[in-house]
């Protein structure tokens, strides 16, 4: 790859945004949308607000691989099922952090999910976190979530009895952010307390929404375009540092737990690499709590939303589910935390939601060495592409030709096996996967077999679903009308399909089972 003036990592690459001209030596084989300006590239047409939802409708236009110009940046995205597959190959390729991912560093620097590959610290960390997402230890954040669940009802009762319809995106990210911030460091925002969403909650989404609007504007004019939006992001970020450093700063006057066994803020404190001894500094503590703190909520927060709307559009769905969770929790006020297993349709619902609506919407991947893409597009080392998740979701090819359905069904154990790896991808792929995937499937299992036993839910009289986009996806404007259920018996024992989908899900790439992505590459 030629080389640039710009600074290069470790590994002899340049940092930051490559364009794909220098990756792509036969890049003219792949297709663009018609329309290219000069200097623009390919606006016509295209939305700042949602360039992702637009990656979606050229996808299906533009067939498996295909590319896009803005301001002089030429991008390369995939969806296919059998090129996604081969760029999980993680001996061929790795993470590729950049365009907003890169925009995030500024806040959060090498954390796990912005560190580059050749950075220690991202290894560094998982390997001494990765024991906090454990059966163990999550089994003892099951109490914790049970009680931030607790707050979300307690609140939604009030809007039932009231009346009023809930905003649902609103109250998923105060819960998922209270639950993060309760069973990984001990902390309570007082989210259901507040009229309004918590500052540290405004801060990220502006961060959020910064990081993605650099990507729709010519960088030599970045600076002029966003001159007030660069104020307020550094004002943002200015407040999520201080409000973490006084979290950590707490901990540290109250010395932690010992022994490294604690919560996750514990971990990083006081456990040393098992083979290295090594410990995280400061400044690499700060920047992996805010990493969690705001992956760790923002995520989930839209793959609730996504499967309440779904589950308020589908009635006959959410009855089903609902009778599982009768079924299987019966009358226990407090289910434990191996029920939340055994619930494999409300499981199915989420995974469907998250097919359709990944709320992580892609992830980049890099060639290792030269390398050549499904034997078909020549890669240099370096070279990049972006993995449309939302797309390789909806490839007819794997999911049939109602791929635009939603079928919770299409979990069920005969499928999940009958599928191939690599297709079903919304936490992103090999030793760079999300750490945390386990704890943020748990959470809203738990969730929806909570709300959907409480509740019967309504949509809003003539809703149709909007998508908005600030690097994650949520629904805009989602609300949701209650109704109070009257407790019902419990339906027969479990089906047995449901002892299938539970083999299925140790095995399948839809499963519940925890696994370390370092150690199954490429999984």
């Amino acid at each position: 790859m030629a080389q640039t003036a710009r600074e290069t990592a470790r590994d002899g690459l340049p940092k930051g945004f490559r364009s794909a001209e220098l990756g792509w030596p036969e890049l003219h084989r792949i297709p663009h949308p018609p329309y290219r300006l000069p200097l623009l590239g390919d606006v016509v047409g295209a939305s700042r607000r949602t360039p992702m939802q637009d990656s979606l409708r050229y996808a299906r236009r533009l067939g498996p691989i295909f590319r896009r110009r803005a301001f002089g940046k030429e991008f390369v995205f995939v969806w296919g099922a059998s090129l996604a597959a081969d760029l999980a190959d993680e001996t061929r390729f790795a993470k590729h952090v950049g365009l907003g991912v890169a925009n995030l560093r500024p806040v959060a620097g090498d954390g796990l999910f912005t560190a580059y590959n050749h950075e220690p610290n991202w290894q560094l960390a998982h390997d001494v976190l990765a024991p906090g997402f454990s059966r163990e230890a999550m089994a003892g954040y099951h109490v914790m979530m049970l009680d931030v669940a607790a707050r979300l009802t307690g609140h939604w009762d009030l809007a039932e009895a009231a009346g009023r319809a809930v905003d649902v995106p609103g109250d998923m990210t105060k819960l998922t952010l209270e639950t993060i911030a309760r069973t990984g460091f001990g902390h309570d925002f007082g989210s259901f307390e507040r009229p309004r969403p918590h500052p540290f909650v405004t801060a990220m989404v502006g961060t959020l929404g910064y990081a993605q609007r650099l990507n729709t504007v010519p960088a030599p004019l970045a600076p002029w375009l966003l001159r007030d939006a660069s104020r307020r992001n550094a004002a943002d970020i200015a407040y999520l540092n201080r409000t973490v450093d006084e979290l950590v700063r707490a901990r540290r006057a109250t010395g932690g737990t010992g022994g490294g066994d604690g919560d996750l803020l514990d971990r990083m404190l006081e456990t040393a690499h098992p083979e290295t001894g090594e410990r995280l500094s400061p400044e690499n503590v700060r920047r992996q709590v805010i990493t969690f703190l705001v992956a760790g909520h923002e995520t989930t927060s839209g793959a609730l939303s996504f499967a309440l709307h779904y589950l308020a559009r589908h009635p006959e769905v959410a009855a089903r589910a609902r009778a599982e969770v009768d079924r299987v929790w019966g009358d226990t006020e407090a289910p434990g935390y191996e029920q939340v297993a055994r619930l494999r349709y409300v499981r199915r619902v989420l995974d469907e939601s998250l097919r359709l609506w990944p709320t992580a919407p892609g992830f980049a991947r890099e060639a290792r060495e030269d390398t050549v893409l499904g034997g078909t597009y020549p890669m240099r080392r370096g070279a990049w592409a972006l993995v449309l998740t939302g797309m390789l979701h909806r490839d007819p090819e794997v999911w049939g030709p109602d791929a635009e359905r939603f079928d919770p069904d299409r979990f069920d154990a005969k499928a999940v096996r009958a599928r191939a790896p690599h297709t079903f991808k919304p936490f992103g792929t090999g030793a760079r996967a999300c750490i945390g995937r386990q704890f943020a499937l748990h959470e809203a299992t738990l969730v929806l077999g909570l709300l959907l036993r409480r509740y019967d839910l309504r949509p809003a009289p003539g809703y149709r679903l909007r998508v908005t986009e600030r690097l994650t996806l949520m629904p805009e404007g989602l609300r949701l009308h209650l109704a109070r259920r009257t407790p019902s018996t419990p339906a027969p024992a479990s089906r047995a399909d449901d002892a299938g989908q539970a083999r299925a899900e140790d095995t399948g790439n839809a499963g519940s089972a925890s696994r370390c992505p370092v150690h199954r590459a490429g999984d």
